[in-house]
This record gives structure tokens, sequence and C-alpha cells, in this order.
């Protein structure tokens, strides 16, 4: 077992599934304490079951990022129950793909609030006891298509969003001993991935090898992928990287 963030305490919002889920168990796996919210009460539960049978420290808690009251309770039982908020991963995200002109208010808003309310209620809610500690990490989760993609027209927007929200939280947190990162995965085979094959018509392995066509390093992306940058800036040898965006895709993204 690693040893790297032991006596630290990570908070990953959405980190039942997907990558979410194997951020989790890279922090738990190098010695953290963890912290799961999430809304799908079943994955949770099953997160909890197979991470508390390998014996590692977790708190998890059936809250949305969209509700500040909720996301404000949950840092505070988990500072209760560790001591300390050490690491935030803004991860919690959810996809309503749709072209502009049939995308509706609900499509729109439901992204919007999920990546950019969540993010800054859970960042304003941790920030508060990581300037107390004159320490901390905060590792926001973006996407290639913060560049722009089809059909993504919220989706992008929103990621785009996420990374000036991390470079604005670099520069205003900084003197607090507290860093700012981001990581924009590529294409990463998870539900979510699934849910856009299925949008567009064709079988995952297509949509698999359609991708893996474009991508320099030859592969598909996998969810430790991600789990492996956000480690690196949530490292405490990290502490001179902030305010940067990783595109984490396999080949070089502007």
């Amino acid at each position: 077992m690693g040893i790297r963030f032991e006596g630290r305490t990570a908070f990953v919002t959405g980190g039942s599934r997907g990558i979410g889920r194997k951020i989790v168990e890279e922090f738990a796996q190098e010695g953290a304490n963890v912290a799961i919210i999430d809304v799908n009460q079943e994955a949770l539960d099953e997160a909890v079951s197979e991470l508390k049978d390998k014996g590692y420290s977790i708190f998890a808690k059936n809250a949305s990022v969209t509700d500040r009251e909720q996301v404000e309770q949950a840092m505070e039982e988990v500072h209760e129950q560790f001591g300390s908020i050490d690491i935030l991963v803004n991860n919690a995200g959810v996809i309503r793909d749709n072209m502009i002109y049939k995308m509706s208010d609900d499509d729109w808003m439901t992204v919007m609030d999920v990546h950019l309310k969540g993010a800054f209620y859970a960042t304003q809610a941790a920030q508060q006891y990581m300037v107390k500690q004159n320490y901390g990490r905060i590792i926001n989760i973006s996407s290639t298509s913060a560049l722009g993609n089809r059909g993504q027209a919220n989706y992008a927007t929103a990621k785009a969003g996420l990374q000036g929200f991390t470079k604005t939280l670099a520069i205003e947190l900084g003197k607090f001993g507290i860093t700012a990162n981001a990581v924009a995965p590529g294409f990463i085979e998870t539900d979510m991935t699934k849910a856009t094959a299925e949008r567009i018509g064709i079988s995952f392995d297509q949509l698999i090898e359609a991708s893996v066509s474009k991508i320099p390093v030859g592969r598909s992306g996998k969810a430790e992928d991600i789990a492996n940058a956000v480690a690196f800036f949530a490292d405490e040898k990290s502490s001179f990287v902030s305010g940067q965006v990783i595109y984490v895709a396999g080949g070089p993204r502007t």
C-alpha cells in the first residue's frame, strides 16, 4: 500500500462510478481518507462495500452538488470524522447532448448546474477548511470538449468554464498554500461515453474504434489514466504547479 497521501483527506464529488471511482481508489490505495458524495445510492453502496472490504477509510453520503446545504453538511461531517479537508476533486458530471437547435432549457441548465454550480458550492465549502490549515489541493475535471464538440454546446461550455474557474482559484487561493488545477480527459471508456454511442446510434465498440483512429498513442483512455493525473496534482510535491490544465487525451491539445 502506498503512503503518498497518508494522513490526508480527499473529497471526491460523483465518486461512486467511472472516473470518480478510480480517483477514489487511487487516493485510498495511497493511504488517504476518502469521502464521496453522489446522487446514485446504488452505486454509492457498491463503492463503499468494495472499498471497506479492502480496509480503506471511507465516508460516503447521498448528496447533490447542486444543493449548497447538502454539500456544506457533507463537508462538515467529513471534517469532523477525519479532521481535515486536504484535497477536493470536482468530478461530478452529467451529459444532456443535443444539437443546439434541439437543445432544451433543461438540457442546458442541468449541465450548467452540475458542473459549474456544483464545483462552485464544493469549492467554496472546502476552501474554508483549506485556508485555515494553510494547505489544499483543488482539482477540477474538465474535458477536451472544452475546445468544442459537436452536439455538446452545454457540456463544452461548462467544461471550458471550469478551466477559467480553475485559473481564478489559483490566483485567489495561492497565498493560502492552496493549488488549483484541472484535468481534461479525452476519450475515456466509461458509462458516459457508452451513452454517447447510444445517442449517435452506433455500438460502443464502433465508437472506441472511431475514436482510437484519431488518437496518436493508438489506444482509448481508461479511468485510471485520469486518476493518475489527478494524483499528480494532489501530491504535496506539486506545490509549484497551479492554474494549469493538463489534457489527458493520448495526444496534444491546445
